[in-house]
């Protein structure tokens, strides 16, 4: 299969399991007529193998743009868990010169054995990809990004599967990380 065949597949997933019309307050605290649980296909058996296809595809893509070699992959847990292991995965799979592993960024540092705040794949002085699976605000796509490079990360771009299109793109860039998003509201509803 094509990547773009891959895209449209995960867009009709997408769509059918994990888009939500109606009336939610969203982590951001924003009313919106619009809910996306990207669980829902991210966990999905097809659904993390088409994640980590066109993900894959994004990343790879966004680094020979950039000049870049990406070391590893993650975000906040939990959205971004299942979406950096597939990625990480299909670096495997796609037969990569330098596969890519996962790591995932706590919401609070551990608070026995070694207090990590970053669990995983991850080392002072690499050049990572932020993941998340929507963004809407952008908080916490930020907050990863604060927990990374405090950790001594640094930061190649965020890698995002749905951006709402609601100011989460613009917050993340005016920081001065790049977003790249597999789709928006537009792709969806």
């Amino acid at each position: 299969m094509s990547l773009q065949q891959d895209r449209e597949e995960l867009r009709q997933l997408l769509k059918a399991k994990s888009v939500k019309t109606g009336k939610f307050t969203l982590a951001s605290g924003k009313e919106s007529d619009l809910y996306v649980d990207c669980r829902v296909t991210t966990l999905d058996a097809r659904g993390a193998v088409l994640v980590g296809r066109v993900l894959h595809g994004l990343m790879r893509a966004e680094e020979e743009k950039r000049g870049v070699q990406v070391q590893s992959i993650g975000g906040l847990t939990m959205g971004a868990d299942p979406i950096s292991l597939a990625v990480a995965m299909q670096t495997i799979h796609a037969g990569d010169a330098t596969p890519v592993p996962a790591f995932t960024v706590r919401k609070e540092p551990k608070g026995h054995g070694r207090g990590k705040r970053i669990e995983g794949n991850f080392a002072e002085g690499q050049l990572v990809v932020a993941v998340d699976d929507v963004i809407t605000t952008g908080g916490s796509t930020l907050k990863a990004i604060e927990a990374i490079e405090e950790e001594g990360g640094k930061i190649a771009f965020a890698l995002i599967l749905v951006d709402r299109d609601e100011g989460g793109r613009e917050a993340i860039e005016s920081k001065g990380y790049p977003v790249v998003a597999a789709f928006t509201r537009a792709d969806l509803v």
